[in-house]
C-alpha cells in the first residue's frame, strides 16, 4: 500500500485541475483496491472463530455419564469411590442384584478403620429389596461424606439433593456430573432432585 498520506478532498480537487483525466482515475482506483485488500469484515470473523470453538455444554455432552474425573488423595477412597458410583447406577436402574454386588464390592474395599462405613456398605448387599437398600444409602452417604470430601484432591464431585425422598425427609447423593439421575426413586422420578454442592479438590 502507498505510504504516502491519503490527499484530503481539497487536494484531489487542486491535482484534478493539473492531471490528465487518465492519470488521476488510475490513482484513486488503486486507492481503493489495496484498502480493500487489507480489510477484514467482523462477520467473517465470528463465522471461523464459531466453527473452530466447541461450547462446555457441547463437550460435556460427548462424555461417558459414568467416568469419574475426581482424583483422590488415598487409593482405597478412589476405589470406595467407584464402587459407591456402582451403587448409585444400579439404584437408578431400579437393579437391586447389581446393587447389592456394588456394595458388597465396597464392603470390601474398606479398611478395619471403617468399620461403620464396612458394615453400612455390607447391609446393602445383603438385602434383597430396593426401598431397604436405598434405606441405608442414605445412612451411608452421610456417613460417607467426610471421607469425599476431605479426601478429594483434584477434579470436582456434586453433592445431590431429592427432598422428596422417605416421605419428604429428603435425601443426599454424590455424583461425578451435576446430572440428576435419581437413585431413591430411580425410573418413577428419574430427574427429581437438584445440585446441592459442587466440590472442587486441590
Amino acid at each position: 500500500m502507498n505510504k504516502h498520506a491519503v490527499p484530503r478532498a481539497c487536494s484531489i480537487t487542486k491535482v484534478y485541475m493539473k492531471t490528465p483525466l487518465s492519470l488521476l482515475t488510475a490513482f484513486l482506483i488503486l486507492l481503493v483496491t489495496a484498502c480493500d485488500s487489507g480489510a477484514s469484515t467482523p462477520t467473517d470473523n465470528a463465522t471461523e472463530v464459531g466453527i473452530e470453538n466447541t461450547t462446555p455444554a457441547e463437550a460435556a455432552a460427548d462424555e461417558p455419564i459414568d467416568l469419574a474425573d475426581a482424583e483422590f488423595s488415598d487409593a482405597m477412597i478412589d476405589k470406595v469411590f467407584q464402587n459407591y458410583l456402582q451403587l448409585r447406577t444400579a439404584l437408578v436402574n431400579d437393579d437391586a442384584a447389581t446393587a447389592a454386588t456394588a456394595a458388597g464390592n465396597m464392603a470390601d474395599t474398606f479398611d478395619d478403620e471403617r468399620e461403620e462405613l464396612r458394615m453400612l456398605a455390607q447391609q446393602i448387599a445383603d438385602a434383597d429389596a430396593l426401598d431397604i437398600q436405598r434405606t441405608y444409602f442414605s445412612a451411608l452417604t452421610v456417613e460417607i461424606e467426610s471421607l469425599f470430601e476431605d479426601a478429594l484432591a483434584g477434579g470436582r464431585i456434586y453433592k445431590l439433593h431429592c427432598p422428596m425422598a422417605f416421605d419428604g425427609k429428603g435425601a443426599d447423593w454424590y455424583s461425578e456430573v451435576s446430572e440428576i439421575r435419581n437413585p431413591y426413586f430411580g425410573d418413577a422420578m428419574l430427574t427429581c432432585g437438584r445440585v446441592e454442592e459442587e466440590i472442587t479438590g486441590g
